[in-house]
This record gives C-alpha cells, sequence and structure tokens, in this order.
C-alpha cells in the first residue's frame, strides 16, 4: 500500500491508511469535532444523514513551528477559514460520505472503516473535483491530513502542515501530471 494517493477516476483521488485501532477510535476522530479538530478541523456533525455541518481549520496549529501560509493559499486559506457540508452518509465505525464546499462547486468525501486485526483500514475518496490545481491541492491536502491523523493515533508529534503539504504538492504535480 502506498501512501501517495491515486487517481481512480476523472476528478476523484482515493487513499488508503492502515491505523492504529480500534475502528470506534478511528471513528471518533473522524465524528468528534474536538478529536477532528487535531488533524483536520473543528465542527459539530450529527449523525443523521441529510444534516449539515460546518469544518473551521486551523492548519497553521495542526503541526509545530508551521505559521507561514503559501502566498498562493493566503486569500482563502487563513486560519478559521471554514466549509459547509452536508452528510450523505452516516454508518457508524463502517461509512461516513459527505458534501464538500457545499457553497461554491460541491465534491463529495466518502471514507470507510474496516478492522484488519488490531488496525483500520481507512479508505478515503474526494470525488467530484475540478481541474488539476484543485486535484494537487485537494491531493496534498488529504495525504497531509491523514499523516497527521496517523500522528495522532499514533502519539507521535505531526509535522507542520503547510510545509508539508507544500512539498507533496509539488510531489503530486510531478505524479498525476495532467491527469485529474
Amino acid at each position: 500500500m502506498s501512501d501517495f494517493g491515486v487517481v481512480t477516476e476523472a476528478g476523484a483521488v482515493r487513499f488508503e491508511r492502515l491505523l492504529p485501532g480500534p475502528v470506534d477510535r478511528v471513528w471518533s476522530f473522524l465524528t468528534d469535532s474536538e478529536k477532528r479538530g487535531r488533524w483536520l478541523a473543528f465542527g459539530e456533525m450529527q449523525g443523521r444523514v441529510g444534516t449539515p455541518f460546518r469544518l473551521e481549520f486551523h492548519n497553521t496549529k495542526l503541526g509545530p513551528g508551521d505559521t507561514d501560509i503559501p502566498a498562493k493559499y493566503q486569500d482563502n486559506c487563513q486560519d478559521g477559514v471554514s466549509t459547509h457540508g452536508r452528510i450523505l452518509a452516516w454508518e457508524p465505525g463502517r461509512l461516513l460520505s459527505f458534501t464538500w464546499a457545499e457553497d461554491d462547486h460541491p465534491s463529495e468525501v466518502t471514507i470507510e472503516l474496516s478492522p484488519v486485526g488490531d488496525k483500520v483500514r481507512l479508505i478515503l475518496t474526494h470525488r467530484r473535483l475540478g481541474g488539476h490545481g484543485v486535484m494537487i491541492s485537494v491531493a496534498g491536502g488529504w495525504h497531509t491530513h491523514l499523516e497527521i491523523l496517523a500522528a495522532q493515533l499514533e502519539g507521535r508529534i505531526a509535522p507542520g502542515f503547510w510545509t508539508r503539504h507544500t512539498a507533496l504538492e509539488a510531489e503530486y504535480d510531478r505524479r498525476l501530471g495532467g491527469q485529474g
């Protein structure tokens, strides 16, 4: 299993990770605002299909010493920026799916969990992404956020978000070429 996301169809990128279990613990890091805020974004989610939610990002606080937001993201990625979505699927310990950036051109995130011994296989697929620039930004973003999630679950210090994202975005640009 490669840590790098793969394009599964036009406008879709998929990640697979093997994380420390049990499943209920990983599920709590997806759905509990305080725990999710340590690796992705804060925001309450109700466990019902159709309910709206808001995610608030504080990427500069996800890892030590990483306060410089790259110039190309300074207008729309300041700490406290938020996105809105709607729950599409909620099956505790197994499946979470939601729209992303519902205010603009909504895309769709699906996260599947399954036990593998004392570990948990997480498969995250982000679909309906437009264009190469969006694909590499989203791929670099999810890759970085999932590294931070793994660090949280393993009790390690997470990498700084923006430093890591910048390096990964360049690598995804190289890997994906014109795909997306």
